[in-house]
């Protein structure tokens, strides 16, 4: 027998098993095969947001040769590039600032401060200033003015070594911050340095002792409230260590009395600077001898600072007037039991965590339900103040520390009344004042023309004055006069009968006109003049007001119904200047925290399958041949028959991509050629969250934007910023917000205009046109009744108003808005290229996250379509709100008029894309984005006839090449790992083949 040759060591070690390295191996190729296929599919899915971070690559449009020598520069830049926009928008933000900060007090001339003064800053804001507010309307201020930069621009001298101790206390003790939506993070802390940190630098006071300036912040922000009780917080932890008991944020606190104190005892001259887009307790200050003037000069954005040092060196004569009242005792007004966080005791409310995920699993949400009783009804700012003096239930004096529509100049006018036009019911009213300048300083004047309606105890509520219009004059020289003329429809002067009529009416009786110069002041040397209705007017469907399209009527009885007159237990007392006493808004009661049985209703997740099956309607057309593309629609009325064969051409996957993915964009349709949009935040200034390269100048809030009651310096805001969209390739604009200033403890108030809706709508109009004008299209927010901050994701707050309240007040500048804004749209009408020009109206809108009633905002039919479509005739798209919260449901808001979803896919998605129902309604939702994308400047440049081209970006090449080299290495592994299983069980019968052959 032969010897078995040796085997050497790695020979001799036992091999693995087939099983064995099949157990390894084929869960590894596994695993990357699903992670691939896994990645794939969330990049499908989720491709908006993806798109949204690294770019949804390129459409290229190529116009014919036909159309090469067409006019398609349909919006042209006033400036060469951006570095130009920037400085001509940084000049027209200290002329803002400059035209609304208001001249408070100037007790004795005390201002303007002599040239060259030398002066001691005080305030933490004084070095820490506060520029605008945080969330969706933050700017970007890292380059802006600050107040020393300010004031020494102007020529003034500041004390460096307090400066630079306020300073360093501001940057290691940080002032309150509104987390968004966060409230257990949320800050209130005052942050104010005490008083020795300004007493071991009192020995500097003299060298700079020709004034102390005071510099008083309060900043607002997005997704919270400010404090009504600094020790009555979310989070205790958070609780400001210098607050006393029963105190609130907007008054002064210990540490700003005592700063105040000491500068009144070491300073002839003291100067307080209000550094804060809402109103604060400001009594003490304006009857204190030992204050000499005040300035409220809001949040004053990139160079608005400026504005602060000329007004202080005279350089500009102060013309801002108030936009809210600032009353003495906030807790005395109407408002203030009923705003904050109130709770149902009865209503958990249940959501589907996402629409696509009802199939395959319950996954729900459920929260509570929280809810604001507007127990106060119109009588709120000054509607409130001036009511409730005149019926002799408050003392003025005592009550308001500043009027709304209140401020002081360096110099003295006289007003004339010269002419007064009294039309039909059907007509206007027009009143001429001449401003004479009887100063010796050059100077710019608010004229402000108030109504005051018949009122009968027991009947429609009215307040005693209103503001029916205003005029700013142009800068008038010493000794010379200008005219302004504003004019009133005679219908504005109509009040809600919801009771009733379910109608406007404009009652039988006298209605007396006022020219003042704040919402109390009656301007010297005029007199009332008096407009007679001889019969009640009902504008009602048989006789519409000039401006409806469908005469307004009840839409909210539901929200209204739980009001009462007589003390209804469980209702919400009606507030009425027939009983101010006795009506006065008190907090919510024991009853009214158990819900009605149609109120826990209205909190339950909305059901589309009902929708669907109640439809009559048959699913329209879709993915139909068509050889038509977007720009050829650009000009055409909405309801030509092209816009149907377009709509026809559309696959609901291809709209549905457009409708939730929605988030400052609208996406692509590469087929008919739609490109993707821009739109960035605001409203004081483009901004973005996911893309900061866009952030633009920051502008000032709009609190200081409406302080310049200038509709011009608006219009010139809106072109400038239409001037830097089209350097940035933006298309549409998240602002105007015309929210009111419901409390003064909103913590949003930074970024709506005022307590006012007719200034507020005045404001929005003029900025809107002015950025129409580069075909920028707005969504004015947040509609309705986003009055407070507290809760507004919490399933949505639900707001209890009456109809009057709601048409009057908090709709009406978004009623103003759509009415009043236009675009003027130039396109090619012919195949001969003829540029022809149309107009459209006002195309975008946002809705909001609270309720009203207790039906979302944005899923309120009623809101959404009956009102916002049918009686103001908007043609436009509605956007809703941020909208990653489950009571915001896609479904219900394209079926009551909310088109696009601010969000990105999978976070939001559709519950059925298959029903009659629900593809009639996105065909319409996507009807409403087309229409303004296609009149908007994102069709600059192109012509009838121009063909597209997509590149996608660069993440989806790598993509592809990743996904094709795994599969390679996949493919790879399963090949190594069937040869080496093959081998493996070969080598047996080898082994007994080779141990045969030595053998023999």
């Amino acid at each position: 027998m032969n010897a078995r040759p040796p085997k050497d060591a790695a020979a001799s070690k036992p091999r693995m098993s087939n099983k064995k390295y099949l157990s390894i191996w084929i869960p590894v190729l596994a695993l990357v095969t699903a992670l691939t296929i896994v990645a794939n599919m969330a990049l499908v899915i989720a491709g908006g947001w993806v798109a949204s971070q690294l770019g949804s690559g390129t459409y290229t449009f190529t116009n014919s040769d036909e159309s090469a020598s067409w006019d398609t520069s349909y919006y042209e830049s006033d400036y060469a590039d951006m570095d130009e926009v920037d400085a001509a928008a940084k000049d027209l933000v200290e002329e803002i600032a400059a035209g609304g900060i208001v001249l408070a007090k100037n007790q004795d001339g005390a201002l303007p401060l002599d040239s060259g003064s030398a002066v001691t800053l005080m305030g933490r804001a004084a070095a820490d200033p506060v520029f605008g507010g945080s969330g969706s309307g933050s700017v970007d201020t890292n380059s802006a003015v600050n107040v020393r930069a300010g004031l020494e621009n102007a020529g003034f001298s500041i004390n460096e070594p307090l400066y630079t101790a306020i300073e360093a206390y501001a940057a290691e003790n940080p002032r309150g911050h509104i987390e968004m939506d966060l409230p257990l993070q949320s800050t209130y802390t005052i942050g104010e340095m005490q008083v020795d940190g300004y007493e071991a630098q009192s020995s500097t006071f003299a060298e700079y002792g020709d004034a102390a300036i005071i510099v008083i912040g309060r900043p607002g922000g997005e997704g919270g409230d400010l404090a009504q009780d600094m020790l009555d917080i979310a989070n205790p932890d958070n609780v400001d260590p210098r607050a006393q008991e029963g105190e609130h944020q907007l008054e002064l606190n210990q540490d700003e009395k005592a700063m105040i104190a000491l500068a009144k005892e070491s300073f002839d001259k003291v100067v307080v600077v209000v550094n804060a887009s809402t109103t604060i307790e400001m009594g003490d200050l304006q009857d204190d001898a030992g204050i000499d003037a005040i300035l409220l000069a809001g949040s004053p954005g990139a160079s608005g600072f400026n504005a602060l040092g000329s007004i202080l060196a005279g350089d500009v004569n102060p013309s801002g007037r108030t936009v809210d009242t600032w009353a003495a005792d906030f807790t005395a007004d109407p408002t203030w039991s009923n705003f904050g966080s109130f709770v149902y005791d009865n209503v958990s409310a249940s959501y589907p965590v996402s629409a696509t995920e009802t199939a395959t699993s319950n996954a729900t949400v459920t929260d509570e339900g929280t809810f604001v009783n507007h127990a106060e009804g119109i009588y709120f700012g000054y509607r409130y103040y001036e009511t409730a003096a005149y019926e002799g239930f408050i003392d003025y004096d005592d009550a308001v520390v500043y009027p709304f529509g209140y401020g002081l100049s360096y110099t003295d006018f006289a007003w004339e009344v010269t002419g007064t036009e009294a039309g039909a019911v059907d007509g206007t009213i027009a009143v001429t004042v001449d401003v004479t300048n009887t100063g010796d300083v050059a100077g710019r004047d608010v004229v402000e023309l108030y109504y005051s309606a018949p009122y009968t105890a027991g009947g429609i509520e009215k307040s005693e004055v209103v503001l029916g219009g205003f005029a700013k004059t142009g800068a008038i020289e010493p000794g010379a006069t200008e005219s302004v003329t504003i004019e009133l429809a005679v219908e504005d002067m109509a009040s809600y009968d919801y009771m009733d009529a379910a109608a406007y009416v404009l009652e039988a009786g006298d209605y007396e006109l006022t020219v003042q110069t704040d919402s109390h002041t009656v301007a010297a040397g005029t007199e009332p003049f008096t407009y007679t209705v001889d019969e009640t007017v009902v504008y009602d469907e048989s006789n519409p007001r000039s401006t409806d399209a469908v005469a307004a009527t009840n839409q909210f009885d539901d929200v209204s119904a739980g009001f009462t007159t007589t003390g209804e237990a469980g209702k919400i007392q009606v507030f009425s200047r027939a009983d101010f006493a006795g009506t006065f808004p008190a907090a919510p009661t024991a009853e009214q925290l158990v819900a009605s049985d149609e109120t826990v209703a209205g909190f339950e997740a909305w059901d589309y399958e009902d929708a669907a099956a109640a439809f009559e309607g048959e699913a329209p057309t879709t993915g139909a041949d068509s050889d038509l593309s977007l720009i050829d629609l650009r000009g055409l009325a909405k309801d030509d028959p092209k816009w149907d064969e377009l709509l026809d051409s559309l696959t609901v996957g291809e709209m549905t991509d457009v409708l939730l993915n929605g988030a400052y964009q609208t996406a692509p349709i590469g087929s008919i050629g739609k490109p993707q949009t821009l739109e960035p935040d605001g409203p004081a200034g483009f901004s973005s969250f996911i893309n900061s390269s866009i952030n633009g100048v920051a502008y000032p809030s709009e609190v200081l934007i409406a302080q310049t009651w200038d509709v011009e310096l608006g219009d010139a805001m809106g072109v400038m910023l239409g001037n830097e969209a089209l350097q940035k390739g933006i298309n549409g604009w998240y602002a105007p917000a015309v929210n009111m200033h419901r409390s003064p403890f909103a913590g949003r108030n930074f970024e709506y205009y005022s307590e006012d809706p007719v200034l507020s709508g005045a404001m929005l109009t003029s900025v809107a046109n002015g950025i129409a004008t580069k075909g920028v299209y707005v969504t004015i927010k947040h509609f309705a009744l986003n009055e407070q901050e507290t809760n507004r994701v919490n399933n949505g707050v639900a707001t209890w108003a009456t109809e009057q309240a709601i048409r009057e007040v908090y709709l009406k500048p978004f009623e103003m808005g759509v009415k009043d804004i236009t675009m003027d749209v130039t396109y090619i009408s012919d195949s001969d290229g003829t540029v022809s020009e149309t107009t459209v109206g006002a195309t975008g809108i946002m809705s909001s996250f609270n309720r009203i009633g207790a039906t979302w905002a944005g899923g309120s039919e009623a809101l959404m379509t009956d009102v916002l479509r049918s009686e103001w005739g908007f043609d436009g798209f509605a956007i809703s709100d941020f909208n990653l919260y489950p009571y915001m449901n896609p479904n219900q808001g394209i079926s009551a008029g909310t088109d696009l979803t601010l969000t990105f896919q999978p976070s939001k998605s559709f519950g059925d894309t298959s029903s009659a129902k629900a593809v009639t309604d996105i065909r319409n939702s996507t009807h409403n984005i087309l229409f303004a994308v296609a009149n908007s400047n994102a069709m600059d440049e192109l012509a009838p006839g121009a063909t597209v081209a997509y590149t996608p970006p660069t993440w989806v090449y790598i993509q592809i090449i990743a996904t094709s080299a795994i599969g390679v290495l996949v493919l790879g592994g399963v090949f190594m790992v069937v040869r080496r299983v093959r081998r493996h069980r070969a080598e047996p019968a080898a082994t007994a083949e080779a141990d045969a052959l030595v053998n023999a």
